[in-house]
């Protein structure tokens, strides 16, 4: 039976079982599946890397990364990385991790969705991204081993129609404030679900501001 190697398990802490439940009873089964891979893939993709990084930040910001989904974790006007990431600071003050650490995971989950970036980043932030484009986009899908990817898999299952899946999830958490999507990957997800949606244009408004030239 395919094992995921230690350097990439979820760490056997108070914090991470702490994590585990919060998460676990607050997501749906499918985006906590979700994490959970993008959890292993990142860490996979950091041991690869031959990167240091820490693992229960790792995992904070891998668990928490879609909980502005979430009905419960979801603002009215603010894009729901942004969310996801004020969630998961303020879980992690509430459990005494150091300003700076929890800033770190911060700054992963408001990040996951801006491609380009985060690789260049602090380990966890660029760890998080690695994790999220193995899982939903499968970038680097030929970079882990067969036997890898069934471990994680086994471990935390894909849904049959995953791919759909997680679309319309992303959808069903955004879709109350599209505007919310300018300038990010988001933006395709309403307007893959709503034909008729008008994307905000940068041009457009740097065009239409108060400046005369």
């Amino acid at each position: 039976m395919p094992t995921i190697p230690h350097d990439a398990t979820i760490p056997d802490s108070a914090l991470a079982r702490s994590i585990t439940e919060f998460i676990r009873d607050t997501e749906t089964e499918l985006l906590f599946n979700h994490s959970s891979r993008v959890y292993h893939f990142g860490a996979l993709a950091g041991v690869q890397r031959q990167l240091k990084f820490d693992r229960e930040l790792l995992y904070a910001g891998a668990m928490f990364h879609d909980i502005g989904l979430m009905p419960s974790h979801s603002s009215r006007d603010q894009r729901f990385e942004v969310d996801g990431a004020h969630a998961a600071r303020d879980f992690l003050r509430s459990h005494g991790i150091p300003e700076e650490d929890a800033y770190t995971v911060w700054t992963a989950i408001a990040l996951h969705t801006t491609p380009g970036v985060p690789e260049h980043m602090h380990p966890v932030v660029a760890l998080v991204t690695a994790g999220v484009e193995m899982d939903v986009l499968g970038l680097t899908y030929d970079r882990y081993s067969d036997e890898l990817r069934e471990a994680v898999v086994k471990a935390f299952p894909r849904t049959p129609n995953f791919k759909e899946d997680i679309i319309q999830a992303f959808y069903d958490g955004i879709k109350h404030k599209p505007d919310t999507t300018f300038g990010n990957v988001k933006a395709d997800v309403i307007a893959d679900k709503e034909p008729h949606f008008h994307r905000g244009n940068f041009c457009s408004v740097i065009r239409g501001s108060h400046w005369h030239a």
